[in-house]
């Protein structure tokens, strides 16, 4: 069976049972797992490793037990909004010039231990909406966009599979309230989640496996 591991933030932890390592949370790997489970019986095995509140530092520092030592055939990873909102919440945020730099080193890594592995990078992004809107004139979309730029060119440089969605949150949002979305400008709703399931199934289906 193939391995897809999940990595991230709480956009892709989204309240799973980290102690079952066969729950999906309830969010876009919940519902790529029924997707291609449903589509694909037996064929692949999902495995969600995102944590709640995870920068670029915090996904290197568990490389191990959550990468490496599952070697996935497939790994997605969906990380750099916390690299803003904690400097502006908690001032611990990450620079996007040391966002690279980890993220490099965090790939590299992998790459050399799974050669064989297939990568995909899920731009990061927010909108307008309650948990960004105190900050919003102060940076934190742009910084948010200088993370997006960042894993767009690691993926480019890395001929690794990249998945844009700001592009498409902003489009969706057009003709409804920026909420629907994302509930609170970062947290996809059921929909927000439906929508990247459906953009991260385009991006795999291009993997051939």
């Amino acid at each position: 069976m193939t391995t897809i591991l999940f990595q991230g933030d709480s956009i892709t932890d989204v309240g799973r049972d980290r102690q079952n390592i066969g729950d999906l949370g309830k969010g876009y790997p919940n519902l790529v797992g029924a997707t291609l489970g449903f589509e694909n019986p037996e064929k692949y095995t999902f495995i969600d490793k995102g944590i709640s509140g995870n920068r670029i530092v915090d996904v290197y520092a568990r490389i191990k037990d959550d990468i490496l030592n599952l070697k996935p055939d497939v790994m997605s990873i969906l990380i750099g909004v916390n690299d803003v909102w904690h400097e502006f919440d908690f001032n611990n945020g990450i620079t996007a010039e040391k966002f690279e730099k980890l993220y490099r080193i965090l790939l590299d890594e992998i790459i050399d231990e799974l050669p064989n592995i297939k990568i995909m990078i899920l731009e990061p992004f927010c909108l307008l909406g309650p948990a960004t809107e105190k900050n919003w004139n102060n940076g934190f979309d742009e910084e948010v966009k200088l993370r997006a730029a960042v894993a767009k060119k690691i993926a480019k440089e890395y001929n690794l599979t990249f998945i844009p969605l700001q592009d498409k949150f902003d489009e969706a949002a057009k003709t409804t309230e920026n909420t629907y979305w994302l509930f609170d400008g970062v947290h996809p709703s059921t929909a927000g989640h439906e929508l990247i399931k459906r953009e991260w199934i385009k991006a795999f289906n291009t993997l051939g496996l």
